[in-house]
Order: structure tokens, then C-alpha cells, then sequence
């Protein structure tokens, strides 16, 4: 295992993983406030059991693809998601939309489960149950499509693979000992590193998967990250100045 690979992957699949699992945690904890842990947890588990079958049925699939053809797929899809992620997270650095609140998303979601208390009172459990469902089927195929692309493109679905539980186990204990969303993490920071690193693979696999002999090897994981996070950064500072002066 080269770890100057391994590590990136690791942290990456750590990193949005744990993003991910506070989105899903939120919309749990407020299903399980309005109905009950009992729905709430009926709905995870099942979301938990279909996301472990589709891990299941993908793996084998992996290996019959070309390494290099796999590594031009994987990396497309990684700079995809990549910018995706780093482009949503300039807008709210520069202050263009707003940032990610994971206590106002409590609140709303908990207060449309109540009004639905008062409109469907008997389908209640069923219809919490399917919120908590669809929470974790949701987030969590974000983070089976990261770990799956992030450490198949060169065998790190197991270095991956626990980068991604360690996070969710680490949200899954501090969501059962707070009861609340973690709404004082920092997500927005978060998530512009993950843009970030989702970016830097993406163009590491594709030039991988095209035969271009990157210099340092591994190492130009590091470079692109760096040169991603300096146009980023460059990026809000432009689209501040340009709300300050229109304002």
C-alpha cells in the first residue's frame, strides 16, 4: 500500500462521509423527537440494510473493469462531484447563498413531520419511518459512490472503506449522546476541503487512466489539492469583492 495515496483516500472518505452522516443524523433525531426512536430506527436500519446490499453488488462488478478504463470513469465522476461540492462552497464563503444550517434544518424538518401529525395521524410512524429511510439511502449512496470511487481506482476500498465508518460511527455516537444536530461543526469548511480533494483525485485518476506519467507520482495528489484550494480561495475573495461592490 502506498500511503501517499492511502492517506488522501482515507481522509477524503473521512471527511464527507462525516458530512454526509450529520445530514442524515439531523433528519433522524428530528423523526425520533416528533415519533419516537422505534420509527426512526426501524427506517435507518432498513436504509443502513439496502445501502450493505448495493455495496455488495457493485463490488464483484469492480474488478471486471479495466483498471485504466475504471480510472478515466472514476476520475470524470470525482471532478464532477468534486466541483460540484467546491462550487456550492465558494457561493457560501462568499456569502451568495446562504450557509448550511443543520439547526434550522432540524427545526424545519421536525416541524413539517408535525404538521403532518395533525393532517395524517394514523399513517404518522409509517411516513416518519420512510423520512428516516430515505435520509440515510440518500446521504449514504453519496458516501458508497465516494468510497467506492475514491479507493478503487487503485485497491484502497479498504483503507476507504474505514475511513467512511470511522466517520459515521463518530456522528452516530455524538448524534445518541446529544440528542440534537451537530449544528456547531464548522460543515460549510468541510465541505469546501472535500470539494477540494474530490477535485484533486479526479484529475489524479483521469491523467492515471490516459497513461500520463504525473511528476512525484503520488505526490501530485498533494499538488493538485494545493492548486484547487488556491483558485478556490481566490474565487471567494473575487466574488466577495464583487457583492461588496454592488452593494
Amino acid at each position: 500500500m502506498n500511503w501517499t495515496t492511502a492517506i488522501p483516500a482515507v481522509t477524503t472518505a473521512f471527511l464527507s462521509s462525516f458530512v454526509e452522516a450529520v445530514e442524515a443524523l439531523t433528519i433522524v433525531l428530528a423523526v425520533a423527537v416528533v415519533r419516537g426512536w422505534r420509527p426512526a430506527g426501524i427506517g435507518a436500519f432498513v436504509g443502513l440494510v439496502l445501502l450493505a446490499l448495493i455495496v455488495l453488488a457493485l463490488g464483484p462488478l469492480l474488478d471486471r473493469i479495466p483498471l485504466h478504463l475504471l480510472q478515466v470513469v472514476v476520475g470524470v465522476l470525482l471532478l464532477l462531484f468534486g466541483m460540484r461540492w467546491l462550487r456550492k462552497a465558494i457561493l457560501r464563503a462568499a456569502g451568495i447563498i446562504p450557509l448550511h444550517d443543520e439547526a434550522v434544518a432540524f427545526a424545519t424538518e421536525t416541524e413539517g413531520l408535525r404538521d403532518q401529525a395533525h393532517r395524517k395521524e394514523a399513517r404518522l410512524d409509517w411516513l416518519a419511518g420512510l423520512a428516516s429511510f430515505k435520509a440515510v439511502v440518500l446521504e449514504g449512496l453519496e458516501v458508497v459512490f465516494i468510497v467506492i470511487a475514491v479507493g478503487s481506482a487503485r485497491g484502497l476500498l479498504g483503507p476507504a472503506s474505514v475511513g467512511a465508518l470511522a466517520a459515521c460511527l463518530v456522528v452516530v455516537a455524538a448524534g445518541l449522546v446529544l440528542h440534537h444536530p451537530l449544528a456547531r461543526i464548522p460543515e460549510n469548511m468541510l465541505k469546501f476541503a472535500v470539494g477540494v480533494l474530490l477535485s484533486a483525485f479526479g484529475v489524479f485518476w483521469t491523467g492515471e487512466g490516459f497513461g500520463v506519467p504525473w511528476p512525484g507520482g503520488d505526490l501530485a495528489i498533494l499538488a493538485f489539492a494545493g492548486l484547487f484550494l488556491m483558485v478556490a480561495l481566490s474565487a471567494v475573495a473575487l466574488q466577495r469583492a464583487r457583492v461588496a461592490g454592488l452593494s
